[in-house]
Order: C-alpha cells, then structure tokens, then sequence
C-alpha cells in the first residue's frame, strides 16, 4: 500500500525529532500502521536550515500554505506554536480536509473548542498527544485506556523547567532567582521563561486534561493560575521539616457543584510517588473510580520524547485514515453531543488544605490570638510548628497546617490575621494536597 504522505510546518526541536524518529524507525512505524508514513513536504521560514535536516528526503518550502494546498498530503503536522499564525494554519488545514496533528497546547486550550469543532464537522482528525506531558501518552490513557472509569481527579507535574527549579531550590537551598539563571544556562528555561515559571504552560496542558477527563470544553480562561516567582526557600524547608515537598501542581478535580481546574505551588506529602518527581521529569496520577490511582511519568519535553507522541498521533491517524468519522474516538472523549456543561468553580468556593506561615512577635498570646481566628472560621488546624527565636531576636516564623476548607473562608481568616499588630509581615499561604 502506498504510504500516507505527511507535511510539516515548522521543523525546529521537536519537527527536526519528529523527522528522524520516523526516518530511523520506519520498519516498526509501517509494520505498526499497515502501511508507510512519509514526511513529503516540509514548511519552514529558514529554507537553508530545513534542507540541512532533510536532506532531498522531501521538498522544502518557505510557505506554509503550499503544504496545506498540495492534495497529495493527507495529514498536516502543525509545530510553529503560538495562537496567532498557527490559528490559522490549523483551520485552514481542516478546511481542506487534512487531518492535523498538533504539540500545540496554547492553542488547543485556549481556541480548542473552535478547533474541535470545526474538525468534527469536516470529518477530519485533529490529535494531540504531543501538547501534554512531551513523551508521556496520557492523552490516550484519559481517553481510550480510562473510559471506563470516571475520573475523580487529576494531578500532574506538567512542566519540566520549573519541576527542576523546585528540585534545585530544595536540594542545594538555593534562592528561586539564582536556579532560574542556572536552569537557563544548562537549557531548561528559555531566555523568557515567563510562561514556565508563571504556570501558564501547565495550565495549558491542565485544561485540555480536565476537558478530556470531564467532558467538558477546553475552558483556559477560567483556570487558577499561579507560578513559582514568589516561592521562597524557607517554606520548601518547613515543608520538608513537616513532611512534605512543594512541586508546581497542575490538578483538576470533580466535585458535587462543578470542577475545579487550578496550578499553583502544592505541598504534597514526601512519601507520594509524584513528590519524588525530580529534575525536568514529568509526573500525571489520575484518580478513577474503577481502577483506582494510576501513575504516568517520564520525560515531558525534548527532540524525540515530543516526536514519539507526533509519530503516535500519525500511526493512529493513519490506521483510522478511511474509518467512518462517527466511528472514531472523539476528540475530547466523549461525543461532542454528550459535552456538559458543568461549571469550573472560582477559587474561593475550591476545597483544599493549607499551609501558612506567619513572621510574628515572639510574645505571649501570639499562637492564641491567631488559632482563635482560625477557629472562628471553622478552619481546623493539623499542626503547628514554631521556630525559636534566635537569641536577642523578638519574632519568630509560625507555620500552621490546616485541614480541607473553602479557599473563601480561609480568605476572610487571613485578612483577619494578617490585620493582628503581631503579626509582623505579609502571611505566606500555600495549599495542601493529600492526593490520597
């Protein structure tokens, strides 16, 4: 059988991956999809540098349009990035009836709704294993390997660069400022890391998994999003002291009254597995209530780890070339007529554990003054550890664990506290998550 001819726009770090994981493979790859998958097109700004990659392997053009107007090619493989250009592309892709395939996260969460839709009505394939997670295929775990389940939640280490910043601060105590220059030396963050370390990326990715998980659309604009710029190298200390380690978490959990999409720093218990994620690593757990706890890691970006998603994508593409459209795994898991409509919640009706530390006056009171605010709110505390005061000193550090509570409870509690003339600097609040 002749092989299903591929273009590609954009042969950067993962293109130029994607290029010679399919070359090197390609026995596996056609044995795998019934038949060849041939990259015969490739688009790309810097002519003279593509050409250096593939050789006379394909023909190369500087417009990405010639790609989608060639009616030899079946499937487009879209790696330029952004929402702007790549849109475009992407539709236009559609509209002509290829099948896409995308590592684009940022697009897919925030105009993937559009997308999807626009695919479906075409009848084309639009897959995207390559957006979440680089080399991990969890976008096929929540939508095929799961779907007996329902998913409670899920809980992802989903970006590398600040998982290594995290790693670096807690083992070496190092500041969040002199990791992140040594993080971009060695190549894990970009000379504008600002997307990494604000959680913007893994709220991409966090949303596109909370859409396949729950059946709901692709929804960015309503995520909580928080980064590590603020996280200080005293409280990944207390939280090691207390049994705990401080990862950037992107989790979505099913609750009665809608779903909670957020990514902020998180305690999470040492002894997890996901706590133990080091380095630019990735980590998904997904809770089902059938299977239980499932655990997925490995390597969330790179040259190859990326492609072997792209090339997954292509296999499938390919063996499901000629299916019945009705007949194929939908794109967000279910079909688009069974997508709810249930709310994601704001973060002050979210349900969570906190962690707070407080620089106070080292005097008689203190602890009291502050507990019984706490408990005025109906805020339980799970402990309390206080630093002696070094000696001529007059404050100390009090860190309180608290048990599960309405993030807008803990709110009015803290505006309360932090209003207390002993209480000396602004309050630090982190939450806590079991993952149990």
């Amino acid at each position: 059988m002749q092989a299903i001819k591929v273009g590609l726009l954009g042969i950067g770090t993962v293109g130029s991956g994607t290029f010679n994981v399919l070359r090197r493979n390609q026995a596996e790859i056609r044995g795998r999809a019934g038949r060849g998958i041939e990259i015969a097109m490739v688009a790309d700004l810097d002519v003279a540098r593509a050409k250096s990659i593939v050789g006379d392997a394909c023909e190369v053009v500087s417009d990405a349009r010639q790609v989608i107007a060639n009616p030899e090619i079946d499937i487009v493989i879209e790696l330029i990035g952004g929402y702007g250009v790549a849109k475009t592309l992407v539709l236009e892709a559609i509209a002509a009836g290829k099948h896409v395939v995308t590592a684009n996260k940022a697009l897919l969460a925030v105009h993937g709704t559009e997308i999807f839709a626009a695919a479906h009505a075409k009848g084309v394939i639009v897959a995207f294993e390559a957006a979440v997670a680089g080399g991990i295929p969890i976008i096929k775990a929540l939508r095929e390997g799961l779907t007996a389940n329902r998913i409670e939640w899920i809980a992802g280490i989903i970006n590398g660069t600040t998982n290594f910043i995290l790693s670096e601060m807690r083992g070496k105590g190092l500041d969040f400022a002199t990791v992140l220059k040594e993080a971009q030396r060695l190549g894990y963050a970009e000379a504008d890391p600002t997307f990494d370390i604000e959680g913007v990326d893994a709220a991409h990715k966090a949303t596109i998994m909370s859409a396949i998980a729950f059946g709901i659309p692709v929804q960015f604009d309503k995520a909580h999003v928080e980064g590590i710029t603020q996280l200080q190298a005293a409280d990944i200390k207390y939280a090691e002291q207390l049994g705990y380690r401080i990862k950037l978490l992107g989790l979505t959990r099913r609750r009665e009254n809608g779903i909670e999409l957020r990514v902020h720093p998180t305690l999470i218990p040492a002894n997890r597995l996901i706590a133990n994620v080091e380095g630019a690593m990735n980590a998904v757990v997904v809770q089902g209530d059938a299977v239980g706890t499932t655990l997925y890691y490995g390597k969330g970006a790179g040259s190859e780890p990326t492609a072997s998603a792209v090339i997954a994508d292509l296999v499938d593409i390919t063996r499901l070339h000629t299916a019945d459209p009705e007949h194929r795994v939908p794109h967000l898991a279910f079909r688009p007529d069974a997508i709810s409509d249930t709310p994601i919640l704001p973060m002050d009706q979210v349900l969570t554990s906190f962690y707070l530390r407080l620089r106070v006056a080292d005097e008689a009171g203190v602890l009291s003054r502050i507990t019984t605010i706490l408990a005025d709110n109906d805020i339980s505390i799970d402990a309390v550890l206080q630093r002696e005061s070094a000696e001529g000193e007059k404050q100390t550090d009090l860190i309180i664990l608290t048990h599960e509570t309405v993030e807008g409870r803990m709110n009015k509690a803290l505006a309360l506290m932090q209003a207390l003339p002993t209480v000396l600097a602004p309050i630090v609040r982190l939450r806590k998550e079991e993952l149990a």
